[in-house]
Parts: C-alpha cells; sequence; structure tokens
C-alpha cells in the first residue's frame, strides 16, 4: 500500500506533463492556461498548482524530460558498435532528427522552447556539457583504436562541438529549415570535413 500510495504522486505529475505538452502542440504556449491543462486532465487547475507553482515549471519538466532523452541516445550511440567516425556522424545526426521531430517542426512549440532555454538554463548547460563528455569518449576509442591522430581529446571534444553546434541548437535548426536547408546533407557534409582533419593520412 506504501509504494502505491508514493507512485501516485508521480504518475500525476506525468500526466500533467504529458497533456501539457499535447496542449502546448495543438493551442501554442501562449494560448494554453493552467485551467485548460487541468480541464483536459478532469482536475482543478488548484491540483496543478499542487505539483507545479506555474505553467513555466510545467515547461522546464517537460524540457528536463526531452534532455533526458537525448542524453540517452547520446550514450547509446557513444556504446553502439561500429567506426569512431561513423559514430560521430550518427551522434549529431541523431541530436539534430530529435530537435527537428519533437520541438521544431511545429511552430507553436517555439514558444515553449524560448522559455524552455530562459529557465532551465543550467540543466541545458548540463546536457551540452554531457554531449561534449559523449564526443571525448568516442574520441579517446578512435585515438585507441588508430582510426584518429593522436590528440589531446578534451580539447578536440569542445572543437568539434562548437563546429557542430548549428546542428545541436534547436533555434538554430528551425532557422535553417526556415531557410528551406538540407540539414541531414550539411551535418554529414560538416562533421566529415572535421574527420579529414583529425584522420590519419597514410
Amino acid at each position: 500500500m506504501n509504494a502505491q500510495v508514493k507512485t501516485k504522486p508521480d504518475d500525476t505529475r506525468a500526466r500533467i506533463i504529458e497533456t501539457a505538452d499535447a496542449l502546448f502542440r495543438r493551442l501554442g504556449f501562449a494560448k494554453t492556461t493552467v485551467a485548460d491543462i487541468a480541464g483536459e486532465l478532469g482536475m482543478s487547475p488548484a491540483n496543478v498548482y499542487r505539483f507545479f507553482p506555474s505553467k513555466n515549471a510545467i515547461v522546464e519538466a517537460i524540457c528536463q524530460r526531452c534532455l533526458s532523452e537525448l542524453d540517452e541516445k547520446a550514450w547509446a550511440v557513444a556504446r553502439s558498435r561500429g567506426s569512431a567516425s561513423s559514430r560521430l556522424e550518427r551522434l549529431f545526426l541523431e541530436v539534430m532528427n530529435y530537435h527537428r521531430e519533437n520541438l521544431i517542426t511545429e511552430k507553436r512549440v517555439h514558444d515553449m522552447v524560448l522559455v524552455a532555454m530562459e529557465n532551465n538554463w543550467d540543466a541545458i548547460q548540463a546536457h551540452v556539457e554531457g554531449l561534449r563528455t559523449v564526443i571525448e569518449v568516442i574520441l579517446r576509442d578512435g585515438i585507441e583504436g588508430g582510426e584518429f591522430e593522436g590528440m589531446e581529446p578534451r580539447e578536440a571534444s569542445f572543437l568539434i562541438k562548437r563546429s557542430m553546434v548549428a546542428f545541436c541548437h534547436p533555434l538554430m535548426i528551425a532557422e535553417c529549415l526556415q531557410e528551406g536547408e538540407d540539414l541531414d546533407k550539411e551535418a554529414r557534409a560538416s562533421m566529415r570535413f572535421l574527420l579529414r582533419a583529425i584522420t590519419p593520412r597514410n
């Protein structure tokens, strides 16, 4: 019985997050109120406020969930089989496609992304550092296997992350999509250009 009581608040939080996310996408962030979220769930606004003090707090929770999903995808790529070069390329394609499919394709989500970035900056910075660490892990594998030149992997991971930022930043991805750019093609070309700089020449 105790276990059921403890899990119930977490289940309610999850339902609020899922419902809010769906409404933000359907109605737009600005037009969605806490009352709308509560009504969709069949509960009072006061009950929603028991779990989240504001609409922005709900957005932060959605942001945290997205970052956790991205972190899992990144580490799955790092630990997968295949050459270090192919894993680096796949890493950035996975991150870019996640943003494109989950945050960018619907214009109504744009405002929510802005709020999340403004209010959840520490978590986003931690995610960015986590992504850099994944890059470093893959680089170390490549160096140890002779696939890459001997180099300082931590320093190189910073340079690669900065060079590929246009394919990791949701707002930059959105801008490129509005310009009609072929992001998959550009991401692959950029990564291959970078890889040439660290691949031994026979």
